[in-house]
């Protein structure tokens, strides 16, 4: 689908605030309020706006520390990647996994509590089937983090 100009500044708005009553939205793009619902009601249909959730402060939980672990697997035929993929998937902790080209095979970003709720974390990771190494890099301060892609 192509985007226009102002599906790409719904888009920024909804960005900024997710709740934004759609006649709050058409008074800060300057257009009816029912273009305003089209275009999103078209958005979401066409899957370019896949859902609406809370942004929630990691600490308020509890989750201050934030990790980055490196895994290699064992072999990299497409089995045993399918059947990694498939375990990490059913990992709730696991914020973001990414199948990646270079030194490893994936790299999967988690929030613990403490080191001992990452060792828990990194015990079963260890203990699916073709991991053959890890690598931790944890976090000492986040400098940017943000959910927000940038429309241009």
């Amino acid at each position: 689908m192509e985007l226009s100009e102002l599906d790409r500044r719904i888009l920024r708005e909804l960005q900024k605030d997710g709740r934004i009553p759609v006649v709050e939205l058409a008074e800060r793009l300057g257009i009816p309020a029912t273009t305003a619902g089209e275009r999103l009601k078209r958005l979401q249909r066409e899957k370019i706006i896949l859902g609406f959730r809370a942004e929630i402060d990691p600490a308020a939980l509890g989750l201050d520390l934030l990790v980055f672990v490196e895994v290699l697997l064992d072999k990299t035929t497409p089995e045993v990647m399918d059947q990694f993929a498939a375990a990490i998937r059913r990992v709730p902790d696991v914020l973001e996994c990414h199948m990646v080209a270079g030194g490893f095979d994936f790299l999967i970003k988690t929030r613990a509590r403490d080191m001992a709720d990452y060792r828990r974390f990194l015990g079963n990771i260890w203990n699916m089937a073709g991991v053959k190494e890890t690598r931790t890099y944890t976090v000492m301060e986040e400098i940017q983090s943000a959910n927000r892609l940038p429309v241009r």
